[in-house]
């Protein structure tokens, strides 16, 4: 196992022993900001060139043990490679790392991806990241604002004049938050005070009674917001499906099923958007091919890792693609008749 500084260039990597064993991700945060932790997998021959570094998010996020199981698959099962995993801000840091090739496979929201691919600068995206490609539509991501329960928010509205951690600046998350905000008529000017962190962190300060609430946009079952229900009692706050069909795609209308976080009784209405493994047009068909495959070989090893991997299907993994396939995954889908 082995650590690197976040952005380090695939070449750096090739001082990493050879024959790291296989292991859980770790990161070594620094207060708010943290230092990206890589772990890598897979014994290297001299002859074998390639890298896979998978992008992932922050440590407490379902992202980064997916992705940390998806290292370990294609460290083992494809030959010559040398794969590790990295912590990053997320979707849109992670889209920006695959455009400059520092990156061979990532997660991302849908909507950042639009962004991405529109060259949205707004959304941080100061040109379009014309080299990005599909491998598959994975899980939903569902958008969870979460409140202190005595912090008197037991509505989307009830948030006007509170403190809302609203993710990682320009992270998915954070363009999640912008769009429901805008959507219920409201900005961060409303608010009491806007903090820009991860999910971890977010739920320290409201451990500590500094956070009036915080909105995660995870799978069901995220680490931080099951860790935060056991220690402290928590408002679940309904999303409405008007306001989720006000905002319209990739915005669907969802539930977060009752009893998903210790304390939350009854279902809640909100609002999810479908994640996208993506790569770049850089990395081989065949690489880009074994990913794909191999993800979808390996789904028990996913939903071990995370129960949102038992929402990641091959039957709706070519569905909605919002960049170009790229041509390895492509004739893996043709192979399997979901595409022509």
């Amino acid at each position: 196992m082995q650590f690197a500084r976040r952005h380090a260039h695939p070449l750096a990597r090739r001082h990493f022993r050879s024959g790291a064993k296989s292991g859980a991700g770790l990161a070594v945060h620094l207060g708010a900001a943290a230092i990206a932790a890589t772990v890598a997998f897979g014994p290297v021959s001299a002859s074998a060139v390639e890298f896979i570094n998978v992008l992932t998010g922050g440590t407490s996020g379902v992202y980064y043990p997916l992705g940390v199981t998806l290292t370990k698959i294609y460290g083992e099962k494809i030959p010559d490679v040398k794969s590790q995993v990295q912590a990053t801000k997320a979707s849109v840091e992670n889209l920006i790392l695959l455009q400059q090739g520092r990156g061979e496979i990532a997660f991302s929201l849908g909507d950042s991806l639009k962004a991405a691919w529109e060259g949205n600068e707004d959304a941080g995206f100061k040109a379009k990241l014309d080299k990005l490609r599909t491998i598959a539509a994975i899980y939903p991501n569902y958008i969870q604002l979460v409140a202190a329960k005595d912090s008197g928010i037991a509505t989307l509205a009830d948030i006007k004049g509170k403190s809302l951690s609203v993710g990682a600046a320009k992270s998915g998350t954070e363009l999640n938050t912008r769009a429901i905000l805008a959507a219920a008529g409201m900005s961060y000017k409303d608010l009491g005070k806007v903090e820009y962190l991860p999910f971890a962190e977010s739920v320290d300060l409201m451990k500590n009674r500094q956070l009036s609430a915080t909105l995660q946009s995870a799978g069901l079952g995220v680490a931080s917001l099951r860790d935060l229900s056991a220690t402290s009692d928590i408002t679940v706050v309904s999303i409405p499906k008007d306001l989720v069909e006000k905002i319209g795609a990739p915005f669907i209308p969802a539930t977060i099923p009752a009893n998903t976080y210790k304390g939350q009784t009854a279902d809640v209405p909100t609002a999810a958007v479908v994640n996208y493994l993506v790569t770049h047009s850089g990395v081989s068909d065949e690489t880009a091919y074994q990913m794909t495959k191999l993800l979808f070989e390996s789904l028990p090893d996913l939903v071990a890792a995370h129960s949102a991997g038992k929402d990641i299907k091959l039957e709706t993994a070519a569905n909605g693609a919002i960049v170009p396939f790229h041509p390895g995954a492509a004739r893996f889908y043709k192979e399997k008749g979901l595409i022509k």
